[in-house]
């Protein structure tokens, strides 16, 4: 995710907000505070080494009034409008906001504290209002709407152009055309909405914490590898339950442990507190959260002219409509359910003949899979994890790929502030030897820090402000015990792959404006980059470069590297029906009409909503139940978690496309580089797509990959 992307979007937006106000302790503190000001550190790396928290409520207060400042200027200039003068005034604008900002959500999602959250609920309202003081000024969009109407005669080249399309768009969205009261409900909508996604972000990572397993019996955990089990006692240790061992929760509703644990009491134990999250009637329940977001983005969509949230999304996305959205879940989920249903069975049968007597529930699945692949692929998880070190992962595959591909390098630094000591940095090095901008890499799972994976950044490339890249990954792998190796699974290396396709979107960024920056795309278009990112985790010049064994050294062998290849398409009833299930449930939910009541049931809606899609299998729960359902709720892909497969799509035939034309080569990649990473949001996604392979996606690739041909 990016997701991934929900942060880069987040201060995107934030560029182009304005507020009422500061307060008289934000104009003290404007000398004196590290974020109102450019960091001398290289690129303007954050200065971690002075900010504290007590910076960020005056930093972005102030930074809304400076912003404010900035527009006044503009709608009150005596001059005609320009694209000058109106546009890119507007690029510029909000600087000192989107510094702090940047600092601040990549802390709240990484490193937070009560404090913190206490300040970005807070902020939050004020944040909405200081994005409607702009989108909704009358003043500033009869500028922009002037110049839209003459953008003709302007002799406009054509990314200037399409950032006045960008503009205009973007304020018609948000409610310019609106007047009188409706103007008024939009901004008392959008002010209810930040509210409750911030509540809700805040409940789902108190909520994980809250429930991780503690378990006080060694015996519970046969099955389990050493180095899980030691971590396990160690994260028990850091919370004051010494002898005792404690499985955090991750944010799906699987949990890796369910894989290896032999204890079913156990396993059900987990998978019943991971379904249970925020929908137990405690003080971190979402369920009427979720369900008044739900009714109120149908509102915003009914004042804005678009029947649901769903059409109101999709309009400025590549789906275009959630008809053609639902025409492609639609098309996958038979096929998907008869895989998921014929798998179940297969897992039943090997119950049975172990004598097992007792129906395969969800908290067994995993845990027979794992039993069939060993049977039919004769490939054992706990065989291929000694040879996933992650260091080797990260320096062997990631980078190498990386290098291979665009000829980048990577050198770690410890020179710079960072805001927690799991926190790497890296210099990105480009083919010429000159050092283009920052990595961080953050890898380690803590209480503290949301839980998935994500791409961010601190600083976004443009050449109108001359900012190079500060780009951000963030992992939540288990934390091994001191002294002993991290140890991935094949899901986690293709999850550290993935992230760093988005981090690659991010750091070869060309671009001129901040608008189109990096992974500024459609979000049913940012996944694309790196999906096709995860295909290098498994071409064998990558593979047999990072696939070694963490003791030895020695590379996996060939046989049981045969075997992973082949069980790639293993399983994939199951994990394309999970994906579908929270696919369709995001839709389901934001197809309601403004009309409709509120949902008093949650658990109801589910089952009624899964049951349309005939994906109400009690096996395969979806990946995220809506009480947990950050993606949808909290981090910006509401009626967008589609964008995944649709992406899919794409990257299925890209990939295609790659093999065709001589597969890993700096050719293809410089191709990739130039067509797609660089271009960022600055030419419509169809035409990037078109560019790059000379066609238009192809459906079939995906259906192969995933065994639904």
């Amino acid at each position: 995710m990016n997701p991934k992307q929900a942060l880069p979007v987040l201060v995107t937006a934030l560029l182009l907000a304005a507020c009422e106000g500061s307060t008289p302790d934000a104009m003290e503190t404007t000398l004196v505070n590290p974020l109102l000001e450019p960091s001398d550190l290289p690129f303007g790396a954050p200065r971690f080494d002075r900010i504290t928290e007590a910076d960020f409520r005056p930093a972005m207060e102030e930074g809304m009034r400076r912003q404010l400042a900035e527009v006044e200027a503009i709608v009150a200039d005596p001059a005609a409008p320009t694209f000058e003068n109106t546009i890119v005034a507007l690029e510029r604008s909000g600087q000192d906001l989107a510094r702090a900002s940047s600092v601040f959500y990549n802390l709240t999602g990484s490193a937070t504290t009560d404090s913190l959250q206490a300040i970005k609920a807070d902020l939050a309202p004020k944040l909405a209002a200081h994005r409607d003081a702009i989108n909704l000024n009358d003043g500033l969009f009869a500028r922009i709407k002037d110049l839209y109407g003459r953008r003709d005669q302007l002799g406009l080249d054509p990314v200037d152009a399409r950032l006045l399309e960008k503009y205009h768009t973007r304020f018609v969205r948000a409610g310019a055309l609106l007047e009188g009261a409706h103007k008024e409900r939009m901004m008392a909508l959008n002010a209810e909405e930040a509210e409750l996604t911030t509540r809700f972000a805040d409940h789902i990572l108190k909520e994980r914490a809250d429930l991780a397993i503690l378990v006080d019996d060694a015996a519970q955990l046969e099955g389990l590898g050493s180095a899980a089990i030691d971590a396990a006692a160690a994260a028990a240790t850091a919370k004051g339950h010494d002898g005792k061992w404690l499985i955090d929760l991750r944010n799906t509703t699987t949990q890796p442990a369910l894989a290896e644990l032999k204890d079913r009491a156990l396993r059900e134990r987990i998978m019943r507190a991971s379904l249970s999250r925020n929908s137990r009637g405690n003080a971190y329940d979402t369920r009427a959260t979720l369900a008044r977001l739900a009714q109120l983005r149908a509102e915003k969509a009914k004042l804005l002219g678009f029947p649901t949230w769903a059409h109101y999304v999709m309009d400025d996305q590549m789906a275009k409509s959630p008809d053609r959205a639902m025409e492609l879940l639609g098309r996958l989920a038979p096929a998907a359910a008869a895989n998921a249903r014929k798998e179940a069975a297969r897992l039943q049968e090997l119950v049975d003949q172990q004598e097992g007597g007792f129906t395969v529930e969800a908290w067994d699945w995993d845990f027979y899979a794992e039993q069939v692949r060993k049977a039919e692929y004769d490939l054992d998880e706990a065989a291929v994890k000694p040879y996933l070190e992650f260091e080797s992962v990260l320096q062997n595959g990631v980078f190498f790929a990386t290098t291979k591909l665009f000829g980048l390098t990577f050198q770690e630094r410890t020179d710079l502030p960072v805001y927690h000591p799991d926190v790497r940095v890296f210099d990105i090095i480009d083919t010429t030897g000159e050092v283009i901008g920052l990595f961080y890499g953050d890898y380690y799972a803590r209480d503290n820090k949301n839980g998935g994976a994500w791409m961010s950044s601190f600083v976004d490339q443009n050449t109108l402000l001359g900012q190079q890249p500060v780009i951000t990954q963030v992992c939540n792998f288990v934390r091994p015990a001191e002294g002993q190796p991290c140890l991935l699974s094949w899901d986690d290396v293709t999850t550290l792959f993935h992230e760093f396709g988005h981090a690659l979107h991010g750091m070869l960024s060309a671009q001129k404006y901040p608008t189109f920056s990096g992974t500024a795309t459609s979000t049913d278009f940012v996944e694309f980059p790196s999906q096709v990112n995860e295909n290098w985790a498994l071409v064998p010049e990558v593979f047999g470069n990072f696939a070694r064994h963490h003791a030895t050294g020695e590379a996996m062998p060939a046989e049981l590297a045969e075997k992973l290849r082949k069980a790639s398409r293993f399983n994939q009833g199951y994990a394309t029906t999970e994906y579908l299930a929270a696919a369709l449930l995001d839709l389901e939910w934001h197809s309601r009409t403004a009309d409709d009541p509120l949902v008093e049931d949650v658990e109801a809606f589910e089952r009624a909503a899964l049951a349309k899609y005939g994906l109400d299998l009690p096996q395969v729960p979806p990946r995220y139940r809506s009480c947990y359902f950050s993606h949808i709720w909290g981090t910006g892909y509401a009626a967008n978690y589609y964008a995944y497969i649709w992406s899919e799509v794409m990257d299925a035939d890209a990939f295609a496309w790659f093999n065709e034309h001589g597969g890993m080569t700096r050719a293809n990649g410089d191709h990739f580089r130039a067509t797609v990473l660089s271009q960022g949001g600055s030419r419509p996604e169809e035409e990037l797509y078109r560019d790059l392979t000379g066609r238009d996606p192809r459906v079939e690739p995906l259906l192969m990959k995933r065994g639904l041909e």
